[in-house]
Parts: structure tokens; sequence; C-alpha cells
């Protein structure tokens, strides 16, 4: 009886009802999550002098539509069989029923396209956006919560989470409280965008391979989770599509943090400061040293130097 007074209530309704407007609350969830990550991928932007935060926006208007459409697309296809014989069903997205890599793939690859149209390079927008990926679905996976959906297998845990007999599956009817899977994996997301903004802001990595470190915190976590979920899903070789999914994605992204090479570091030059570019100097060219000089910058016993001096590379520094 302990467990039942400890454990999570589950709304009573899937909507918001403000006077007579009415919100579905899975799709306010969706959006809240959204808003929360243009605003902060926006600031990321701005800080680092790549663009303004209303570039941001324009940006998300052509990203978000694309993420939700790739998210159902995923959703229907991985999912197909239970819209077999009602497939109006694909377009009622208020319902619940949006696969994350289908979002992820479209929004990314059309939110990099819209950020190209605005002058703003594939590489700063993918910096500034990837930690803010996990901060969308940390919120948006509340709107499972206000659907009673993809929670997991039955426990007794004070942190369970009780679930209307309606929206029970058939096997576990006799069950009143569940894992609340979509509770640990909002916790989980709130913690990887926080590291993944400690480790951008410490060490800097390519692009690339903050996006991998992402996609490899995202998978792992959610390969256990999948594991955890009662809801029907379609299986291959006894796993569930998305335990697949998560699984080859998460082998590729650490082969790609491991195996791609780092980004040479590139030191900070005080104002005035230039940098000699000696790259192409042949084999046994001397540089003439005049950091020790006294008055008129004469440095006593110079090294010798090539006769012909017409070979000393006098191009313009590389900015």
């Amino acid at each position: 009886m302990l467990h039942l007074i400890a454990s999570i209530p589950s709304p009573g309704s899937g909507a918001i009802h403000l006077g007579r407007l009415q919100l579905r609350a899975y799709g306010l969830m969706i959006a809240l999550g959204a808003l929360a990550a243009v605003w902060l991928s926006g600031r990321r932007l701005e800080k680092a002098h790549v663009a303004k935060r209303d570039d941001m926006g324009a940006i998300a208007m052509w990203a978000l539509p694309a993420g939700v459409i790739g998210a159902r697309l995923y959703h229907v296809i991985t999912d197909w069989k239970s819209f077999q014989g009602d497939w109006l069903r694909a377009f009622k997205i208020w319902e619940g029923g949006l696969g994350i890599w289908g979002g992820i793939a479209l929004g990314v690859v059309v939110g990099l396209w819209a950020g190209r149209r605005r002058g703003i390079a594939g590489a700063d927008l993918l910096r500034a956006t990837t930690p803010t990926l996990p901060l969308a679905q940390a919120i948006g996976r509340w709107g499972n919560w206000w659907n009673q959906e993809l929670f997991g297998k039955p426990t007794t845990l004070p942190w369970a989470l009780k679930i209307d007999p309606d929206k029970r599956p058939q096997a576990f009817i006799n069950d009143k409280t569940f894992h609340p899977t979509f509770l640990y994996e909002s916790l989980w997301n709130f913690a990887l965008c926080a590291a993944l903004l400690w480790i951008d802001k410490k060490y800097k990595p390519r692009p690339g391979k903050l996006f991998a470190m992402y996609v490899a915190g995202y998978t792992f976590a959610r390969f256990f989770l999948e594991r955890l979920r009662v809801d029907p899903a379609y299986k291959v070789a006894g796993l569930r599509v998305n335990e697949w999914v998560s699984a080859v994605a998460f082998v590729l992204a650490v082969a790609y943090i491991v195996l791609a090479p780092n980004e040479k570091a590139v030191p900070a030059l005080a104002d005035g400061d230039e940098l000699l570019d000696g790259d192409e100097l042949a084999d046994g060219d001397e540089l003439l040293d005049g950091s020790g000089g006294g008055d008129g910058g004469a440095v006593d016993d110079a090294p010798a130097v090539a006769d012909d001096v017409d070979d000393v590379d006098e191009r313009p520094l590389d900015h």
C-alpha cells in the first residue's frame, strides 16, 4: 500500500484547458522543448559571434517542421502494423508517436541547409545546436507522461508511475504501477545537455565529434530504456527496432569519436603579434632569430642564412 501512496500520479486527461481553449499537452511539451533548444542555440551562436539570435529563429522555422515530419515518418515506418486498417491515424500526431531519429535526421539536414542560406557555416551551427538537442528531448518526453504511454515494466518502487487501466497493455492489466521511463530519459537528457555544454567549453572538440558524443550518450541510455518498455513494437531477432538502431548508432558514434582526427589547436595571438608561416622552407634553411636583440634588433652571433636571400618565403601571412 505504501508504494501506491508514494507513486507518481498520471494526468487524468491529455489536454490542458484554459477556459474554452483546449491545448494538447503532448504537442505543448514538444513545442516547449523546441523553444528551449532554439533559445539556447541562438544564445550560443551570438556568444560565439557567429550570428544573431534572430538567425536561429529563422532557421528553426524550417528545421522544426522538418523534424516533426521526419519523426512521424520514422514512427509510422517502424511501427506500421499498428496503423493497418486505419492509415489516417498516421496524421494524428497529438496522440503520440514521434521517432527521435527521424526527427534528428531530417531536422538537422534541413537546419544546416537553412543556416547556409543565411551565411552560417555548417560546423558553427552544428556546434551551437548539438547540446540543445537533448534539452529539447528532455522537455518533450513529458508529453508521454500526459498521454500515459511508453512506460516500462511493472514495479513497486517509490517512484513508480500509476497508469489507468485503459492505458495498460492487456498482459499487465492487473498491474497498477510501472517504471516511469519517460522520467528516466528526461533526467538523462538534462544531464547529457549539461555534459555536452561543459565538454564543448573545456575541450572544444570538432563539431562532428561533439555531435557524435551526443549520439553515443543518448543511444547508450536509450538501449536500456527500450528493454524496460512494454508497449508493442516491431522486433527483429528478438530485439525491438529501436534497440537495434540504438546499438548500431552507438557503435558508429564511438568509432567516429576514436578514429576521426582531432583539429589542430590554433594558439591565440596577442594584439599586434604575427605568426610566421615557415611550413614550406627547404631542408637546411634557418630562421633568423631576432627575439633577443638589443637596440635596433641586432643579435650577436646570429646563425648563418642561405646565400640566396631570394629563397626566403616572403608571402603574406595566412590569416
